[in-house]
């Protein structure tokens, strides 16, 4: 049987949802939350709805994934251990059909080891039990703001004076053109696209060289770095190392 730690729930949430907001929460989203202990299904999901929130939920894998191609929230609240398959799996094939959805992990497992793996799967971030639903609101909230902030079908990407031209394959920083190599171009390109959250080694290794293997993984560090010296010295720094998970390109007033 797998241990579980459980959420910090108040007494009252399992009959009615008491806590307010610090804050308003970003406009109304279709959420969907995918857990199989009901108390903390029941208390999520009803705490989303009180603060305006549209919610669907699902206590197995499979009802996650049939959940996620017809609801077509915008967002999902897996927990990694559901009784038919793990949250990495559930998330792996979201990606693998390219479903247009952000996935924030709430799991037990809250290890580095396991902080990485969920990253890895694509997660735009990963709550550890215990959590306080005041620490989910803010952690949805902070998803959607970011993934609502990008605009896929618009062919520049920016950040802060940073642009992509996804169609000249160009790139400027301010009225400063800069010249990239392929290799460098798609790390940069990647980066941009998922602006504001921790890419690891593997899955840059995996996305942007197209493969995926344990060994050397400095060839990640190398073009990090020499993004770095064509980018970062032309303004505030972009480009941010996470110690021991990975690597990040965010706003500089972030």
């Amino acid at each position: 049987m797998k241990a579980r730690r459980c959420a910090r729930i108040p007494p009252t949430a399992r009959s009615s949802i008491i806590l307010e907001p610090a804050n308003p929460p970003v406009r109304a989203a279709k959420l969907l939350v995918a857990d199989d202990e009901p108390a903390i299904l029941d208390a999520v999901s009803r705490y989303l709805r009180h603060i305006g929130h549209e919610v669907r939920t699902a206590t197995t894998a499979l009802q996650a994934l049939t959940a996620a191609r017809t609801f077509m929230p915008e967002l999902i609240l897996l927990d990694v251990m559901l009784p038919d398959l793990d949250g990495f799996e559930v998330l792996r094939r979201i990606r693998a059909e390219e479903l247009e959805v952000a996935v924030v992990f709430l799991t037990a497992r809250g290890s580095r080891k396991d902080v990485v793996a969920g990253l890895a799967a694509g997660g735009d971030d990963y709550i550890a039990k215990p959590f306080g639903l005041d620490e989910v609101t803010a952690r949805v909230d902070a998803v959607l703001r970011r993934t609502r902030g990008r605009q896929p079908d618009d062919h520049v990407l920016r950040v802060d004076d940073l642009a992509l031209d996804t169609r000249s394959y160009t790139v400027r920083r301010g009225d400063v053109p800069i010249e990239l190599s392929p290799t460098e171009y798609r790390l940069l390109r990647y980066l941009m696209l998922r602006a504001g959250r921790v890419l690891t080694r593997a899955q840059l290794l995996e996305h942007v060289w197209s493969y995926d293997f344990g060994g050397d993984d400095t060839v990640v560090a190398t073009y990090i770095s020499y993004l770095r010296r064509k980018i970062d010295t032309l303004g505030p720094p972009l480009i941010h190392t996470r110690r021991g998970v990975g690597y990040c390109l965010q706003s500089a007033a972030s």
